[in-house]
């Protein structure tokens, strides 16, 4: 009687040991800030990208363009590179610009050179297999006028515990007519960590 007795409050103990450790999922607003490792996350490259594409939309090479021309200016976002220390999903930085300058309606965007490849074949596959009335044309496409490019770079200064991360994004839009800058823009983030166990 007694071994059931420890058993049972055994089993107890250990249901209740298992429910602590359990993972704990808390949902959050996509807006809200938390950071937790004091790297690059979704809120610094929301930030930097709706910032810097406001300042580029605000800048004189767009309404000369469409002086000059009578349209807007075609954009294309070209190579964006990490030179940082840390693994970014700069994937993730180039969708957050490319949604901030299409939903401007200040500009015209085209697809980019990968989204191309894929568009070009759904049209080869058309020739041959979809009625005339519905195939599209090749050599119709819409030329940039402008391509965006741009890098990501980080200095890490740390010592012991606390540690500071200063990230630094540069972007320049160039001209495809005529390889001019037409706008360079510079966003800069800076960070004070603090932390049992530190990780460059």
């Amino acid at each position: 009687m007694m071994a059931r007795k420890l058993m049972l409050v055994w089993m107890v103990t250990a249901a209740m040991g298992l429910g602590a450790c359990a993972t704990k999922v808390e949902r959050m607003e996509v807006e809200d800030v938390r950071d937790l490792s004091g790297q690059w996350n979704d809120t610094d490259s929301r930030l930097v990208s709706e910032e810097m594409i406001a300042d580029v939309l605000s800048r004189p090479w767009r309404s000369a363009f469409e002086q000059q021309n009578g349209r807007l200016p075609t954009v294309i976002v070209g190579g964006i590179r990490n030179l940082s220390q840390e693994h970014i999903n700069v994937n993730t930085f180039v969708r957050d610009m490319e949604r901030a300058l299409i939903n401007s309606g200040q500009v015209s965007f085209v697809a980019s050179s990968e989204e191309r490849g894929e568009i070009r074949g759904e049209r080869m596959d058309q020739d041959l297999h979809a009625r005339e009335d519905t195939r599209k044309p090749m050599g119709q496409e819409i030329g940039a006028d402008f391509m965006l490019k741009g890098e990501i770079n980080t200095i890490i200064d740390k010592e012991g515990k606390r540690q500071v991360r200063f990230y630094q994004v540069d972007l320049t839009l160039i001209s495809l007519a005529d390889n001019r800058k037409v706008w360079v823009g510079q966003k800069k983030i800076k960070k004070f960590v603090t932390k049992p166990s530190l990780r460059p």
